[in-house]
């Protein structure tokens, strides 16, 4: 059982925080990439429970500091981008996207104390859509080699998410694989011809089986954990008719990511990072295998459940996630519409804000999320005692961080039990960008 000190120094990540030291050791998600508007390339940011701005230079270079000027608080969202920089409108002051300040042209013209002036400024990297930014003190880990970060652009599309409540029961939905025969269940299965761009839509691999009846059909699945040089795999498999096995490959990628299969020539890729400690973001990769990416479709297709500028979903706690009862008794378990992402927001908010885990009574489908919360503190005490965070890679160790593999595959009566390997493998063959070699084929 979780107890309250436990899930208070798992869910609080401000600075200072247990949790927060921790997280601030990875790359995480500040912003997508189309936020920035090329006529104003500028938007607040909080990350983690500090308030940030982002900003691209005129040469191109990204930038993320402290939204309050360092003289006497002024807002630099408001500022003026000029001069290789962001210019306070307040008195002046200008600042480059290390945090430097350039000038303080209110002060006298001989001052020379704009030279030792430097403002809170955190490193940042784009990556296929997504803007990551590295809050910690030392110096920022390599990206490992994963397939959402190895693929060419027209292959991805980024998008993300406002979920009322603590990153860490978001994160959990994730790497819980029995959820999905309840929870995003359908009554009845979809056609397949209109299944782009949609989770849980069409048949699996080769077969005529709809991943929807498979859910709906074996509600009890067996669920194994696999450790890898990212975090952990897990493999839950469901035993169907006529000697064959399902087998869903999905991953926790330490500390706060997973990778999942969307469809068999599509994976996602999604991160849950705390905006405070009672808010938080999903970001999500979705990553081709096959063509390239519709991602105006793919676009449209989100935008339908979600407003700009904050991403914020259409239905939330205030219109109870649309609930229809109707709906409920003849074409969804939860009565909460079509799209997935809104059942799952359901099951994350509903809890409150911040759950209180020590009310839980988990069972053996929650290995998954029981295997996590002991990594998690485990890397929370080791950080704290100096030791450096684990999966926290060098760049030649992050370059041996491949895939991670994550498939829907069926295995077919004394088939071999690694089938969802060999799917890859053969998915990566056909592929336009991935490569198979022996890493691959070793699932690691």
């Amino acid at each position: 059982m979780t107890t309250a000190k436990q899930n208070e120094l798992m869910t609080i990540t401000g600075r200072g925080s247990a949790a927060g030291d921790l997280l601030r050791q990875y790359w995480q998600p500040a912003a997508l990439v189309e936020e920035l508007s090329p006529s104003r390339p500028l938007v607040p940011v909080k990350l983690l429970g500090e308030d940030l701005v982002l900003f691209r230079d005129a040469s191109g270079r990204l930038g993320l500091i402290d939204r309050h000027c360092p003289h006497r608080g002024a807002d630099l969202c408001f500022g003026r981008l000029e001069d290789g920089g962001l210019r306070c409108a307040f008195h002046g002051w200008l600042f480059d996207v290390t945090g430097q300040c350039l000038e303080q042209p209110a002060e006298p013209a001989d001052s020379k104390a704009y030279r030792h002036m430097r403002h809170r400024a955190y490193a940042c990297e784009e990556r296929n859509g997504i803007i990551f930014a590295f809050l910690g003190s030392n110096s920022p880990p390599a990206f490992p080699a994963f397939d959402c970060f190895l693929a060419p652009d027209a292959y991805t599309f980024a998008f993300k998410g406002l979920w009322e409540c603590n990153w860490l029961q978001a994160l959990e939905v994730g790497i819980d694989p029995a959820h999905a025969s309840y929870l995003h269940r359908f009554l009845e299965d979809e056609a397949t011809d209109t299944a782009y761009g949609r989770q849980f839509r069409g048949e699996v691999a080769d077969t005529e089986l709809p991943l929807t009846k498979i859910l709906r059909d074996y509600p009890r699945p067996t669920i194994r954990v696999e450790d890898t040089n990212f975090g952990f795999r897990l493999v839950t498999t469901r035993a169907l008719r006529e000697g064959r096995m399902h087998y869903r490959i999905t991953n926790l990628a330490f500390p706060n990511a997973i990778v999942i299969p969307m469809s068999n020539e599509m994976t996602i890729t999604q991160w849950h990072v705390p905006i405070d400690d009672t808010n938080c973001y999903w970001y999500s990769i979705f990553t081709s295998f096959g063509a390239a990416v519709d991602r105006q479709t793919m676009r449209r297709q989100r935008l339908e459940q979600h407003t700009l500028p904050e991403y914020r979903p259409k239905h939330g706690r205030v219109t109870a996630w649309g609930f229809n009862a109707e709906e409920q008794a003849t074409r969804t378990y939860t009565g909460m519409g079509m799209d997935i992402n809104v059942h799952d927001q359901w099951a994350v908010e509903s809890p409150g804000r911040i759950h209180d885990r020590t009310k839980e009574h988990l069972g053996k489908g929650d290995i998954g999320v029981i295997k996590y919360r002991k990594l998690l503190l485990a890397a929370i005490q080791a950080v704290k005692n100096g030791s450096p965070a684990p999966f926290a890679l060098d760049a030649d160790a992050a370059s041996e961080v491949r895939g991670p593999i994550a498939v829907d595959a069926v295995e077919l009566a004394n088939g071999h039990s690694q089938c969802w390997v060999q799917l890859d493998v053969e998915r990566r063959r056909q592929c336009a960008w991935a490569e198979v070699n022996e890493r691959s084929r070793a699932a690691r």
